[in-house]
């Protein structure tokens, strides 16, 4: 297994995580696109780090793309 991250933000701590994964090659192909539409999709999120992991077995190659992020909460009044 290898890995790899990028910090985006680290004055910003993350709330939330989202995780992409694929092991088909077509699916493994258009990862990245899916996880830059996820975040266009959701414009209220503040990405703060990425970390990309790969592994893989005899027959399966696995790719996966963590995504951290903040999402202001709103306060109770």
């Amino acid at each position: 297994m290898s890995s790899g991250e990028l910090v985006c933000r680290p004055d910003l701590r993350f709330n939330g995580v989202k995780v992409f994964s694929a092991t088909m090659f077509a699916d493994r192909d258009r990862l990245g696109e899916k996880v830059t539409d996820w975040i266009a999709t959701h414009p209220q999120l503040t990405v703060t780090q990425f970390v990309v992991t790969q592994s893989s077995d005899e027959a399966f190659h696995c790719i996966a793309i963590t995504v951290f992020y903040n999402e202001k909460l709103r306060t109770q009044a």
